[in-house]
């Protein structure tokens, strides 16, 4: 059997390596050897661990997404802690995952202050959202997780799925802005950053939350 250093490995940006049969104890010391501070992201499933290295439209479309839903909570008045691309883990379920954005929305006051994450006694984030530019995101880790709603932008087409008995079930309209079309709209706004850059884009979706307000009132 041929044993590799974790950095021999190198992935490239756009490309993912999977790594079959790896223990709850290897997944825990290759977390701590690729640090916090590192730009590849990991999903751990059963046994199953994929390191991704995203690209630059991969980076860019999931900040533009985080910041318009920091919008849409401002002008809303709505409580929210946003814990970025946190590693999410539990080893009683084998499952482990770094979202690229998420948010605790009903549960922001149980995560007030906290900088370390336990699902074995913290709740897993409410809304969840994947940017799947060259590899498509496994909704099993987030389902297994219990994370309510996770939005998965693939193709310019935003998909929402919403956890109802225990499964995934893709949505039309989001548990956390039920008035608002998210699913058509935001990526139009997306699409508005590519051609008028991102403050201009910005400035004018917030306009668009604050025209639809009253209506959500």
């Amino acid at each position: 059997m041929v044993t590799l250093q974790l950095q021999q490995l190198v992935v490239h940006p756009g490309q993912c390596i999977q790594l079959r049969e790896v223990s709850w104890e290897e997944f825990e010391a290759i977390l701590r050897e690729l640090g916090d501070t590192r730009s590849s992201r990991i999903a751990y499933s059963q046994g199953v661990l994929d390191i991704r290295m995203p690209l630059p439209e991969h980076e860019v479309a999931k900040e533009l997404l985080g910041d318009m839903v920091k919008i849409l909570l401002e002008e809303l008045d709505l409580d929210s802690e946003c814990f970025g691309s946190t590693t999410f883990k539990r080893q009683d379920l084998a499952q482990g995952v770094e979202p690229d954005q998420c948010f605790y929305l009903e549960n922001s006051g149980a995560m007030l202050g906290k900088r370390r994450v336990d699902l074995t006694l913290d709740p897993p984030p409410d809304l969840a959202i994947e940017v799947d530019v060259t590899s498509k995101t496994s909704l099993s880790t987030y389902q297994a997780l219990g994370v309510p709603e996770l939005w998965r932008l693939e193709q310019g087409q935003l998909r929402i799925y919403q956890l109802q008995d225990g499964e995934y079930q893709a949505v039309q309209t989001s548990l956390h802005f039920p008035n608002f079309p998210i699913a058509a709209v935001l990526p139009q706004f997306l699409d508005r950053c590519a051609q008028e850059g991102r403050r201009q884009a910005l400035k004018a979706f917030r306009q668009w939350v604050q025209q639809q307000a009253p209506e959500v009132d």
